[in-house]
């Protein structure tokens, strides 16, 4: 992963950009999160990996140890319509990211070697605090005609003001 947030892959398996925090969010479910770029990798409703810098239920893959101990990752949202088959991380041999549903976990394309390089302690990312994130971000939504969306807080206490000033 790079800085900007693209993904894709490196030959070089000392780059920095090589490296993820597997993060824990389940039982045999983790959050892949770049050291370099601090984003999280997420998988989309058509198969599609994109970077995301707040923690959503897209970020999910479930972990599965293959029998020659390469790791394969899957989406723990989305799969085959029909087949019911799981969507798989996959890189071709140039290095660009494969659509989930053209994976197979048989295939080299889709085995990763996990590394460990230190055991650091994180704090698990909350879908709970995603909302908390979202209004507290510089990119928060514009609603309201142009005026930045407010938070609950803020909107019950202008209607507290409102139902003061009705019943004097």
């Amino acid at each position: 992963m790079q800085t900007d947030g693209t993904i894709n892959g490196n030959k070089d398996e000392n780059s920095d950009n090589t490296l993820f925090n597997l993060i824990p969010v389940g039982l045999r479910v983790v959050a892949m999160q770049g050291v370099k770029a601090g984003l999280y990798m997420a998988m989309n409703a058509e198969g599609f990996l994109y970077t995301s810098d707040v923690f959503t239920a897209e970020c999910k893959f479930k972990e599965s140890v293959f029998e020659n101990y390469y790791v394969i990752y899957s989406s723990t949202l989305y799969r085959q319509h029909e087949s019911g088959r799981a969507w798989f991380l996959g890189l071709n041999k140039d290095g660009v990211v494969m659509k989930g549903n053209r994976v197979k976990k048989t295939k080299p394309c889709s085995h990763f070697v996990p590394r460990p390089i230190e055991v650091c302690m994180y704090k698990e990312p909350s879908l709970h605090e995603l909302e908390e994130k979202l209004l507290k971000s510089s990119r928060s939504p514009t609603l309201n005609g142009g005026e930045r969306a407010q938070s609950r807080e803020a909107l019950q206490e202008q209607q507290e003001d409102c139902t003061e000033q009705d019943g004097s």
